[in-house]
Protein backbone atom coordinates (compact mmCIF):
# COMPACT_ATOMS: atom_id res chain seq x y z
CA UNK A 1 0.00 0.00 0.00
CA UNK A 2 2.87 2.55 1.06
CA UNK A 3 4.76 2.16 -2.58
CA UNK A 4 1.36 2.58 -4.54
CA UNK A 5 1.11 5.24 -2.89
CA UNK A 6 4.88 6.96 -3.00
CA UNK A 7 4.26 5.77 -7.05
CA UNK A 8 0.96 7.58 -7.08
CA UNK A 9 2.52 10.96 -5.86
CA UNK A 10 6.07 10.28 -7.35
CA UNK A 11 4.60 10.37 -11.07
CA UNK A 12 2.26 12.95 -10.04
CA UNK A 13 -1.23 11.06 -10.63
CA UNK A 14 0.13 10.28 -14.13
CA UNK A 15 1.47 13.29 -15.47
CA UNK A 16 5.26 11.43 -15.48
CA UNK A 17 3.39 8.28 -17.44
CA UNK A 18 2.63 10.75 -20.27
CA UNK A 19 5.26 10.43 -23.39
CA UNK A 20 7.27 11.84 -24.64
CA UNK A 21 8.88 13.69 -22.46
CA UNK A 22 7.31 13.22 -19.07
CA UNK A 23 9.38 15.67 -17.50
CA UNK A 24 8.07 18.17 -19.12
CA UNK A 25 4.71 16.92 -19.72
CA UNK A 26 4.99 16.70 -15.23
CA UNK A 27 6.13 20.78 -15.21
CA UNK A 28 3.07 22.03 -17.82
CA UNK A 29 0.57 20.26 -15.23
CA UNK A 30 2.53 21.58 -12.65
CA UNK A 31 1.90 25.54 -13.92
CA UNK A 32 -1.65 23.87 -14.31
CA UNK A 33 -2.13 22.84 -10.66
CA UNK A 34 0.04 25.64 -9.55
CA UNK A 35 -2.11 28.21 -11.05
CA UNK A 36 -4.97 26.40 -9.68
CA UNK A 37 -3.55 26.39 -6.08
CA UNK A 38 -2.81 29.94 -6.63
CA UNK A 39 -6.32 30.97 -7.74
CA UNK A 40 -7.94 28.85 -4.07
CA UNK A 41 -5.20 30.13 -2.08
CA UNK A 42 -2.71 33.18 -3.54
CA UNK A 43 0.91 32.89 -2.92
CA UNK A 44 0.27 31.32 0.63
CA UNK A 45 -0.87 28.19 -0.73
CA UNK A 46 1.31 28.08 -3.42
CA UNK A 47 4.30 28.09 -0.96
CA UNK A 48 2.83 25.76 1.40
CA UNK A 49 2.30 23.10 -1.86
CA UNK A 50 6.21 23.91 -2.55
CA UNK A 51 7.38 22.44 0.83
CA UNK A 52 4.98 19.82 1.08
CA UNK A 53 5.59 18.94 -2.47
CA UNK A 54 9.30 18.76 -1.63
CA UNK A 55 9.15 16.85 1.56
CA UNK A 56 6.33 14.28 0.39
CA UNK A 57 8.48 13.86 -3.31
CA UNK A 58 11.24 13.54 -1.47
CA UNK A 59 9.75 10.34 0.68
CA UNK A 60 7.43 8.91 -2.36
CA UNK A 61 10.86 9.10 -4.69
CA UNK A 62 12.41 6.85 -1.75
CA UNK A 63 10.42 4.74 -1.51
CA UNK A 64 9.11 4.36 -5.08
CA UNK A 65 13.23 3.87 -6.19
CA UNK A 66 13.82 1.82 -3.06
CA UNK A 67 16.14 -1.80 -4.37
CA UNK A 68 16.15 -0.13 -8.01
CA UNK A 69 20.36 0.76 -9.54
CA UNK A 70 18.06 3.92 -11.54
CA UNK A 71 17.72 6.65 -9.06
CA UNK A 72 15.69 9.01 -10.51
CA UNK A 73 13.69 7.11 -13.55
CA UNK A 74 11.87 9.44 -16.00
CA UNK A 75 8.39 8.74 -14.65
CA UNK A 76 9.14 10.35 -11.56
CA UNK A 77 8.13 13.80 -11.85
CA UNK A 78 6.98 15.49 -8.27
CA UNK A 79 10.90 16.97 -8.15
CA UNK A 80 9.55 18.58 -11.16
CA UNK A 81 6.19 20.17 -9.88
CA UNK A 82 7.88 21.27 -6.48
CA UNK A 83 10.67 23.19 -9.14
CA UNK A 84 8.05 24.32 -11.03
CA UNK A 85 5.67 26.01 -8.70
CA UNK A 86 8.65 27.58 -7.18
CA UNK A 87 9.37 29.21 -10.09
CA UNK A 88 5.40 30.43 -10.33
CA UNK A 89 6.40 32.26 -6.98
CA UNK A 90 7.57 35.88 -8.37
CA UNK A 91 4.20 35.27 -10.50
CA UNK A 92 2.18 34.54 -8.01
CA UNK A 93 3.41 37.59 -5.27
CA UNK A 94 3.10 39.42 -8.45
CA UNK A 95 -0.89 38.57 -9.60
CA UNK A 96 -1.41 39.54 -5.76
CA UNK A 97 0.20 42.84 -5.86
CA UNK A 98 -1.35 43.29 -8.53
CA UNK A 99 -4.65 42.62 -7.50
CA UNK A 100 -4.89 40.46 -10.88
CA UNK A 101 -5.11 36.46 -11.10
CA UNK A 102 -2.16 34.92 -12.25
CA UNK A 103 -3.88 34.64 -16.04
CA UNK A 104 -3.04 37.89 -16.45
CA UNK A 105 0.47 37.78 -16.07
CA UNK A 106 0.78 35.07 -18.35
CA UNK A 107 4.01 36.21 -19.72
CA UNK A 108 5.57 35.72 -15.88
CA UNK A 109 3.86 31.82 -16.36
CA UNK A 110 5.55 31.21 -19.86
CA UNK A 111 9.29 32.48 -18.62
CA UNK A 112 8.55 30.05 -15.54
CA UNK A 113 7.87 27.20 -17.65
CA UNK A 114 10.36 27.89 -20.28
CA UNK A 115 13.51 28.92 -18.06
CA UNK A 116 12.95 25.66 -15.17
CA UNK A 117 12.76 23.18 -18.75
CA UNK A 118 15.95 25.14 -19.80
CA UNK A 119 17.77 24.50 -16.04
CA UNK A 120 15.83 21.03 -15.35
CA UNK A 121 17.49 19.66 -18.75
CA UNK A 122 20.71 21.53 -18.84
CA UNK A 123 21.63 21.39 -15.45
CA UNK A 124 23.83 23.94 -15.40
CA UNK A 125 26.60 24.17 -11.76
CA UNK A 126 24.68 23.84 -8.40
CA UNK A 127 21.46 21.88 -10.66
CA UNK A 128 24.21 19.46 -12.37
CA UNK A 129 25.84 18.77 -8.67
CA UNK A 130 22.55 18.25 -6.92
CA UNK A 131 21.48 15.55 -9.18
CA UNK A 132 24.95 14.21 -9.60
CA UNK A 133 24.14 12.85 -5.49
CA UNK A 134 22.31 9.94 -6.83
CA UNK A 135 19.33 9.32 -3.98
CA UNK A 136 15.95 10.66 -3.55
CA UNK A 137 17.17 13.85 -1.79
CA UNK A 138 19.19 14.71 -5.00
CA UNK A 139 16.23 13.74 -7.21
CA UNK A 140 13.90 16.96 -5.53
CA UNK A 141 16.78 19.02 -5.03
CA UNK A 142 18.37 19.69 -8.43
CA UNK A 143 14.80 20.87 -8.87
CA UNK A 144 14.37 23.09 -6.65
CA UNK A 145 17.77 24.67 -7.40
CA UNK A 146 16.50 24.45 -11.13
CA UNK A 147 12.88 26.15 -9.46
CA UNK A 148 15.32 29.31 -7.83
CA UNK A 149 17.31 29.85 -11.26
CA UNK A 150 13.96 30.03 -13.02
CA UNK A 151 12.22 32.43 -10.32
CA UNK A 152 15.57 34.78 -11.23
CA UNK A 153 15.05 34.62 -14.97
CA UNK A 154 10.98 35.69 -14.13
CA UNK A 155 12.29 38.37 -11.79
CA UNK A 156 15.07 39.51 -13.86
CA UNK A 157 12.11 39.42 -17.31
CA UNK A 158 9.21 41.29 -15.00
CA UNK A 159 12.24 44.32 -13.57
CA UNK A 160 13.17 45.06 -17.21
CA UNK A 161 9.28 44.23 -18.56
CA UNK A 162 8.27 46.70 -16.07
CA UNK A 163 10.99 48.68 -14.33
CA UNK A 164 12.87 49.60 -17.06
CA UNK A 165 10.44 49.47 -20.23
CA UNK A 166 7.67 50.57 -18.25
CA UNK A 167 5.28 47.75 -19.66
Amino acid sequence: MQHSIARMIAVFFGAGLLKPAPGTWGSATAVLTGWALHEIGGTFLLSIGVVVSFFVGWWATAVATRGQDNHDPSEIVIDEVAGQWLALLPVSIGAMHSGHGMLALWPGMVTAFIAFRIFDILKPGPVGWADRRSDAFGVMLDDVIAGVMAALVVLLGAWISHGVFGL
